[in-house]
């Protein structure tokens, strides 16, 4: 068997891909979109919150919120998603039932929510004093100026950066297998593991890198795109006014010019 046979057969083969293919976009892809805007919108939310503690005049809010982030972006995502999935089943149990799936996804909220509180302190720290002293001089509370000024422009400044926390997650949602997923809960990385097993072949797993591509490499280039839209701007056309336009009027100025200084 030469080298292009074997590498053909053990990670290319279609009959393979072909019978798993129905679970990974019945399951395996559902599944995966669910925990991963499921920890967005959790972990947005508490980043959210962690930028505001961690800008605050008070040493009693920052203090937990440097403690927090150091804390989860210092551990790696597989061993917080361990410690989260089982030392805490317990509790889950009596909410969720047996399933880890919800453990899952608030493991990753709290990994993400760390990262993107970093993000959004950075955008904004990054809007200038001047706007909010100027908000404050306008009669604006604190709050109110942050809420309608500066956090709007903050959040529009990394919002590239919030794509790409978005494609960590996606991608960080195939370690959630670990904690023991049923059946109809495993996520793309799952479902194309269990076939690689069945059938002694790495082409699933090879269709399941497929589908995390064809998610993650459009979204990368929408985040380039959006960045240059906000360094750039909106680019409008214009049509080229020609000169002799202006040397027309030009010369039905000059006479009456002339006149006033006779």
């Amino acid at each position: 068997m030469s080298l292009f046979d074997m590498i053909s057969r053990t990670f290319f083969d279609f009959h393979s891909m072909a019978e798993v293919l129905p679970q990974l976009l019945k399951v395996g892809l559902m599944n995966t979109l669910i925990i991963s805007i499921a920890a967005t919108v959790l972990g947005t939310t508490i980043g959210l919150i962690l930028a505001l503690m961690g800008i605050s005049p008070s040493r009693w809010l920052r203090a937990p919120a440097r403690i927090y982030t150091d804390l989860f972006r210092g551990l790696p995502s597989i061993l917080t998603i361990l410690l989260i999935g089982q030392g805490l089943a317990r509790y889950s149990y009596e909410l969720f039932g047996p399933s880890p799936y919800p453990l899952g996804i608030f493991a990753l909220s709290l990994i993400a929510s760390a990262y993107m509180g970093e993000i959004f302190r950075a955008g904004i720290q990054s809007v200038e004093k001047g706007q909010l002293e100027a908000c404050r001089a306008l009669g604006m509370s604190y709050g109110r100026a942050m809420r309608l000024v500066i956090i709007p422009q903050g959040i529009r400044r990394v919002l590239p950066a919030l794509v790409n926390q978005f494609i960590a997650i996606i991608k960080d949602s195939s370690l959630v297998y670990l904690l023991g997923l049923m059946v109809n809960e495993r996520e793309l990385f799952r479902v194309g593991q269990d076939a690689a097993v069945l059938t002694g072949n790495l082409s699933p797993l090879m269709l399941a890198g497929l589908f995390y591509l064809m998610i993650t490499v459009p979204m990368t280039h929408l985040v380039n795109y959006v960045d240059d839209r906000f360094r750039t701007g909106r680019r409008k056309m214009t049509r080229p006014v020609s000169s002799l336009k202006e040397v027309d009027e030009m010369q039905q100025i000059a006479p009456l010019t002339s006149g006033r200084g006779q």
